[in-house]
């Protein structure tokens, strides 16, 4: 199988602002794999955004990657790579997270015996904007656990990998765990996953619940509420809109983690949450990004 790459150069904005327009592509064709990077660690306003292929890049491919540059698409340089499997090449670089008590890494990386180690495939969409944002989410996760929250039942909204979810039923392991997405290809992906990190599928307790559904708008995530803890790594915009839904099916006292969100976002998010009774308990960044724990009144 040949393997090709399109890649695209410009600045961090830029190529991060295309990362976060291709999470958002509900029609970008599955098959490309989309990264970006800094080039040089000098140099840390230049990036490159990187695109991974099983196949000669074809006019349509092309026209989808540009569309993810709203002002205009950097010139795309097309590379054929040696006959190595293009997944694997593509996962060359992706750094693994270290965050809190978490070691996360791509399966070429070795496992950290020290931490607790997971395996997610870069191929995946764990790329440059989901690096940053995941490692502060398990880096909240880790400080939440440590500040005593006491978590029995919990949610994780757009799981995308399952990676959030399983972190927190390692934290939480007696809790009903819940991961949902609106992808249905997430499904398979989840499934993998939790097989390559020995994480149990099930309705019980210490098991994971998978579901395929936009946001809380499923049967068996609203049987399963209320939630001591909802998760939800996604998009400024969808956070906005589903905090009524988020607090319905939220505990009273119960914890939101919201993340997605870059720092000139997260006062439109946090009052969008105040407006539903939540007050902000902790907030942590990593680069440009905010991640917020959020705490629903008792009384309301």
């Amino acid at each position: 199988m040949s393997a090709w790459k399109l890649s695209g150069e410009g600045t961090k904005s830029v190529v991060q602002a295309a990362l976060l327009a291709h999470e958002d592509a509900w029609d970008f064709p599955e098959e490309l794999v989309v990264s970006g990077r800094e080039i040089a660690e000098d140099k840390p306003d230049d990036w490159i955004l990187e695109v991974w292929l099983d196949h000669k890049p074809t006019t349509a491919d092309k026209k989808a990657v540009a569309a993810l540059f709203a002002d205009g698409a950097p010139k795309l340089v097309a590379e054929k790579l040696p006959d190595e499997d293009w997944v694997t090449l593509s996962q060359q670089g992706v750094e693994p997270i270290r965050a809190g008590r978490f070691h996360v890494r791509t399966p070429e990386y070795p496992a950290d015996e020290t931490l607790v180690d997971f395996v997610i495939p870069a191929s995946q969409a764990f790329g440059t904007g989901q690096h940053e944002t995941t490692a502060a989410c398990l880096a909240m996760l880790d400080l939440m656990k440590r500040e005593g929250l006491v978590v029995k039942n919990h949610a994780d909204i757009g799981t995308g990998t399952g990676l959030l979810a399983f972190a927190a039923m390692h934290l939480w392991p007696h809790a009903k765990a819940t991961a949902s997405d609106i992808d249905a290809v997430c499904a398979s992906v989840v499934e993998d996953n939790c097989a390559t990190n020995r994480v149990a599928a099930g309705a019980g307790a210490g098991e994971l619940t998978m579901v395929i559904a936009p946001g809380t708008d499923d049967a068996l995530i609203q049987a399963r509420a209320p939630y001591d803890l909802l998760i939800a790594n996604i998009l400024a915009g969808p956070l906005v809109e589903l905090a009524p839904d988020f607090a319905s099916v939220t505990a009273p006292g119960g914890s939101l983690l919201l993340a997605g969100l870059i720092q000139t976002q997260e006062a439109e998010v946090r009052a969008a949450y105040r407006r539903q009774g939540f007050r902000l308990a902790r907030r942590v960044t990593n680069g440009d990004w905010s991640i917020l724990w959020m705490r629903k009144s008792r009384f309301r």
